[in-house]
């Protein structure tokens, strides 16, 4: 059963962020005046280059930092378990299974193994990990543990899940092959995600909304929407729609980057 999103212009929204300035250190402008809505089945990339504040921008909308100015809210209030994070790597505990890297969210809120082990399970099928559910990361490959870093951070069925370029470290087979396990996974639980990459071409595949950030300070200076409707497969990929949104996406890509040089 798939939960397909509504239509962009009737969602629900999530969480906005309004005029927010991130200073470190007191003179480094990370982020100039982001204002951005989250809104219910949306599936945003955050498209940029190094040093625009996409990062920040997710470790502010994690609660790990906090805003100079401006403010974060989520409608309706934040509870616990309504966020989850994919960071770049990984991040598995070595010394634990794969069940058990996937229950941390639930160990960290108190609940035991038991209790959760069926949501574990559900998870790490949705996956397609739950034969490996005793296999400890070492045994992993590079994909397979990015996998289970995604099943940790949508056990809990958040209302959004963070993606901090997840598979920038992947070879280029095993990324399409992501990319496409993610969709079909976003399908199945009807996730929001905001999803942090340096790619023009993932960005297209992946997302219905596009915002483009230049640095210096950071801040966006376009946002573009892929109507495409999903599911989508490597016949979108090969399709003059998917080429028409990749060269809008890299023009103001370059539009960002002369502004940075500027």
């Amino acid at each position: 059963m798939s939960i397909s999103p509504a239509p962009l212009g009737s969602r629900a929204e999530v969480l906005r962020i309004e005029g927010v300035d991130k200073v470190f250190g007191g003179t480094v402008v990370a982020l100039k005046g982001l204002s951005l809505t989250v809104n219910g089945g949306d599936f945003i990339s955050l498209l940029g280059p190094s040093g625009c504040g996409k990062s920040t921008a997710l470790r502010l909308i994690a609660d790990l930092i906090h805003p100079t100015r401006g403010r974060i809210t989520w409608s309706g209030g934040q509870a616990a378990g309504d966020l989850g994070v994919v960071f770049q790597e990984p991040t598995l505990m070595p010394w634990a299974t794969v069940a058990q890297n996937v229950w941390l969210p639930f160990r960290l809120r108190g609940k035991s193994y038991a209790s959760v082990k069926d949501d574990i399970l559900e998870a790490l099928k949705l996956v397609g990990l739950e034969r490996f559910q005793n296999a400890y990361p070492r045994e992993l490959s590079g994909g397979m543990k990015m996998r289970v870093s995604i099943a940790r951070a949508m056990v809990t069925k958040p209302r959004l899940i963070l993606m901090d370029e997840p598979f920038a470290a992947l070879d280029e087979i095993t990324r399409f092959r992501l990319n496409n396990d993610l969709l079909a996974l976003k399908d199945k639980i009807g996730c929001t995600v905001i999803f942090v990459t340096h790619s023009v071409f993932e960005s297209v595949f992946l997302s219905d909304r596009i915002v483009v950030m230049a640095a210096r300070p950071g801040r966006v200076i376009r946002e573009l929407t892929v109507d495409a409707p999903y599911p989508r497969d490597e016949d979108f990929r090969t399709s003059p729609e998917y080429a028409a949104h990749c060269r809008a996406a890299s023009d103001a890509l370059h539009e960002a980057m002369e502004g940075e040089a500027a």
